[in-house]
């Protein structure tokens, strides 16, 4: 595995670990300060720190969420397509998250989308 590759993958698993535990300060450290979380699902985009905050309480700790990791997928230049398995309130649903670290590991970006 990559160097690239190894720390996608543990940016990914740190991020789905933290928000199973529902550790709010743990997931926002995993976060640049100017990171996104796209999800058109709940057709909102969440910006910075303060957005990232709002969607982890309110679907991840809100919907009592639950995410186990799949698979992953390089896309290369420090992004990856991460499948993933989500349970809670809401039911079933399989998802996708593309993210996307800098070069020291923080996460930039994710975009979420189900399949």
């Amino acid at each position: 595995m990559s160097g690239k590759t190894n720390k996608l993958r543990k940016a990914s698993e740190a991020f789905i670990a933290a928000s199973n535990c529902y550790d709010v300060e743990r997931v926002l450290s995993l976060f640049t300060s100017d990171a996104v979380i796209d999800d058109p699902s709940t057709g909102h985009c969440f910006d910075g720190r303060a957005g990232i905050r709002d969607y982890i309480e309110r679907y991840f700790i809100g919907y009592r969420t639950r995410t186990r990791f799949l698979s992953m997928e390089s896309l290369g230049d420090h992004r990856a397509l991460v499948r993933v398995d989500f349970s809670g309130d809401f039911g079933h649903e399989i998802g996708l998250l593309k993210v996307s670290v800098n070069a020291e590991g923080m996460i930039v970006r994710i975009d979420a989308d189900l399949e």
